[in-house]
């Protein structure tokens, strides 16, 4: 498999540009595809059918899959998406409408073929007093506007002194974006997901209406919403649990060869007090020891990795991350050495690095940046996420990481492997996991070409076929799924009430028709 990194620059952004305003040029957009009712709303001026914003709408960071709306809102205010949903309500024959806040998804869950996507970033130039983030004087929480990106959720609040506890790694992402889906990191353990870390929630749903709800009020739903894939309402605001922010943050990164010793050593972290953040990811012997996502290691460092690596073929790094401010500045040392009593990882490969807890958070965005200046960052990015039992992780390891993936060598990006914990999920939250007290978060996250990607998803498939067939009842995160059927298996005991919310919040289908879920109801 030709690697990205192997292909000029300039060429891959000459492609990508090239082979979309190919599909776009061949499935023009049709406005007839609309009622021509539509123009006489109030919200048709702010309706765009040009290439550049068909464009936009077409594509996402996945670049797998291509839709074409009919055509794209730039909203000025929530009223525009209000009107525009009911007018869809009130059509014969409704269209389908789809909201897209930083186009992060990767498998064309924020289009809407023949429909309208809502552009919510539009909002952030809009939004009343240019503020969509309003932090309370009690401090508690901070109200958020569900077009708003995390890594400004993050800057607004730290001028208080204040943080919201659980992240993503990627902070450029909109907060109504990852409450739809879940939104973890190496904080989740801990603190939860992001779903479980909200109080309150203004939503459009699919009727097109503007309701607010929490656990108290409207409490179906909140709890529909959150995890729900954008398939019962628009978030247009959140209020998010707030806590005192650290400054610094010390991140220990340990090496091991047994996946055995590495996962339980995991988990013993996530038993104890004291740890923040942990997450752990896995080294292949035919892929650098640093990548796009994390350049963790010194040359130096990553000369005795790649020693290592040619005898054990494949390694598992281990990251563990204690905050500490001013007071703790004296302690947070011996800290992290009682966090290591006891582990297991190979004697001599332990490495630390003092950052500031803005860099810490904001560390992906440092690859981003490195991907775009190298043309490397829109391209095909096949990505795998799947939230595996902690019965069956061993099985996993040999059946997935050294039977497939390690023996194929088609993977070049980062894979991902750390413990999650049941109890910080709220079961009532549309958002599913596994059935056992701990699971694992894997992420798979390919990069190809666009004359390769297809080998890389069908190694996806390999993987979801051994586990079906070994009976690994994994769930995929950011699911993608083409029957009815595999919908149904993965929401197992909540899809009756799964369907039940579609029919109560939005019964003629309108909202989100690129998950490709009741497509097939």
């Amino acid at each position: 498999m030709a690697s990205p990194s192997l292909i000029p620059a300039h060429f891959i952004v000459f492609f990508v540009v090239s082979r979309l305003m190919s599909i776009i040029g061949n499935l023009r957009p049709s406005k007839n595809s609309l009622p021509c009712e539509i123009d006489s709303l109030g919200v048709h001026a702010k309706l765009r059918y040009d290439l550049d914003a068909i464009g936009l709408a077409s594509t996402d960071y996945g670049n797998i899959v291509h839709e074409i709306p009919s055509a794209v809102l730039y909203p000025t205010s929530i009223d525009d998406i209000i009107e525009l949903i009911k007018f869809s309500n009130e059509c014969p024959l409704p269209f389908n409408v789809a909201a897209r806040g930083h186009g992060h998804s990767v498998r064309g869950q924020a289009m809407a073929h023949d429909g309208v996507v809502v552009n919510m970033l539009s909002l952030k130039k809009h939004y009343k007093n240019g503020n969509g983030i309003r932090v309370s004087t009690s401090g508690n929480y901070a109200d958020v506007g569900g077009e708003q990106l995390w890594i400004d959720v993050l800057n607004a609040t730290l001028e208080h002194g204040l943080a919201p506890l659980s992240w993503t790694d990627y902070l450029y992402l909109t907060v109504g974006g990852t409450l739809s889906n879940a939104g973890f990191s190496g904080q989740t353990f801990l603190y939860g997901p992001q779903i479980s870390n909200v109080l309150e929630l203004d939503v459009i749903t699919g009727k097109g209406d503007f309701m607010t709800c929490s656990k108290d009020q409207n409490s179906e739903l909140f709890y529909a919403v959150l995890g729900g894939l954008g398939l019962f309402g628009i978030i247009t605001r959140a209020r998010i649990v707030l806590a005192k922010a650290p400054k610094r943050v010390k991140w220990v990164r340990m090496i091991y060869s047994d996946f055995s010793i590495f996962t339980r050593d995991q988990e013993h972290l996530i038993s104890t007090k004291g740890l923040e953040y942990l997450e752990g990811s896995l080294l292949m012997d035919y892929t650098p020891a640093n990548n796009w996502r994390s350049s963790f290691f010194s040359p130096s460092n990553e000369s005795q990795i790649i020693s290592l690596l040619k005898k054990h073929g494949i390694l598992y790094c281990l990251d563990m991350v204690k905050y500490y401010d001013d007071e703790t500045a004296n302690s947070v040392d011996k800290d992290v050495q009682m966090l290591q009593e006891g582990l297991n990882f190979i004697p001599g490969f332990t490495f630390m690095r003092d950052e500031t807890y803005v860099d810490f958070l904001n560390r992906v965005r440092r690859g981003e940046i490195t991907l775009k200046s190298k043309g490397l960052w829109d391209v095909p990015n096949p990505w795998l996420n799947l939230l595996v039992p902690k019965s069956r992780i061993l099985d996993f390891n040999a059946g997935v990481f050294v039977d497939i993936i390690h023996r194929q060598k088609k993977t070049t990006g980062p894979l991902l492997v750390f413990p999650l914990t049941k109890i910080v999920w709220d079961d009532k939250m549309s958002a599913v996991v596994p059935d056992e007290d701990i699971f694992y978060s894997v992420g798979l996250l390919h990069s190809g070409s666009f004359n390769d990607w297809q080998d890389l998803d069908n190694q996806n498939n390999e993987i979801l076929e051994f586990c079906d067939r070994a009976g690994i009842k994994m769930k995929q995160y950011l699911p993608h799924y083409k029957s009815k059927e595999e919908w149904i298996k993965h929401f197992g005991p909540k899809w009756n009430t799964f369907q039940e919310r579609k029919a109560q919040f939005d019964p003629r289908m309108i909202l989100s028709p690129g998950q490709n879920i009741f497509n097939y109801v």
